[in-house]
């Protein structure tokens, strides 16, 4: 492979491109001409990741045609809100063989669709096989400073999946092939709204006994779900499921973690999201995830609750004694 794009240069999108800078040529493509000009000039994120040293080997442009033209692979990392627009602009630029990879983890408002869909939809001659997604337990900021992790790279085309996993593996980032596309890329959309949850759990200072039920409890709402939308339920149980939610309910360096942590703490939504300056999907993706629930008649109770708080102001604390006081019922 001689030369891979990275689209979007947040934290986990200049994350993961500093990831294939060790192996392969790497382009990464930011909105804003600052960020690709400290990277280029300084090394650096200015905004995103300004404590970490990024390869020298790595090039940024604020050209998305530039980025992408010629690319041999194309990695999106653009927010869900985001995506459509921008692999819209891209996507005639995209040879229909190569792999277009997903590192966003979030669900397209309105259309409800996960961000491998909207690829598809868009690109409508692209070879679907060599859709895929990167998902797992993968909190940028440990990542660029090289602890050690492990993600799962899932197309339907194995040949895409090595070729990918070949680019991204390193010696403290292990990577995994998958088949199953919507079970890994839907088990890191989910598992956001339950981050909120458990943020709300440890802003109203429960301890490890609340933590450890609200995230079994959650793993078995989103393979319900998950299940339900096509994705096998195995999968939850690995890197892309478990995995992930795991890091992502118990990392005070989670953003919806943050979110419901913030909330529990008597902060507006707004107020926290201005002081982050960076997107959590789960709190757009809270509301997908309840009209795809109710759409497929799938019962999320914990899921429910954050988007009364979310949107109804409902107060978290009232939020948890409803679902400790539902009615009984057998572990399912």
């Amino acid at each position: 492979m001689d030369r891979i794009a990275v689209i979007g240069a947040g934290s986990w999108g200049t994350t993961a491109a500093s990831l294939a800078a060790g192996t392969t040529p790497t382009v990464l493509w930011s909105r804003r001409p600052g960020v690709a000009e400290g990277v280029n000039r300084d090394h650096h994120n200015p905004v995103y990741l300004p404590d970490i040293e990024l390869p020298g080997a790595l090039v940024a442009t604020s050209d998305l045609p530039e980025a992408v033209m010629g690319a041999d692979a194309v990695v999106m990392a653009v927010p869900s809100h985001g995506f459509r627009d921008v692999f819209s602009e891209a996507s005639p630029l995209i040879g229909p063989d190569k792999p277009v990879l997903s590192l966003t983890k979030g669900i397209e408002q309105g259309t409800l669709a996960t961000m491998t869909k909207v690829v598809a939809e868009v690109a409508r001659g692209h070879d679907q096989g060599r859709i895929g997604v990167m998902t797992g337990p993968n909190l940028a900021s440990e990542v660029a400073a090289g602890q050690p992790t492990a993600a799962v790279i899932a197309f339907r085309d194995q040949e895409a999946a090595l070729t990918m996993q070949q680019v991204f593996m390193g010696p403290t980032f292990r990577v995994y092939t998958h088949d199953d596309v919507p079970g890994c890329e839907l088990g890191g959309a989910l598992k956001n709204v339950m981050a909120i949850a458990a943020g709300m759990s440890d802003g109203l200072g429960f301890g490890d006994n609340t933590r450890a039920a609200l995230i079994t409890r959650a793993l078995a709402e989103l393979t319900r779900l998950g299940t339900a939308l096509g994705g096998r339920a195995s999968t939850f149980a690995g890197l892309a499921g478990m995995g992930d939610l795991i890091a992502t309910c118990i990392s005070s360096d989670s953003r919806n973690h943050r979110v419901g942590f913030g909330m529990a703490r008597g902060m507006s939504l707004d107020s926290i999201v201005a002081e982050m300056a960076m997107v959590a999907e789960g709190i757009k993706t809270t509301r997908a995830v309840l009209d795809l629930a109710t759409r497929h008649g799938i019962e999320m109770p914990i899921a429910s609750h954050v988007g009364m708080v979310l949107y109804e102001g409902m107060d978290p604390r009232d939020a948890v004694l409803r679902l400790m006081t539902r009615g009984a019922k057998a572990e399912t």
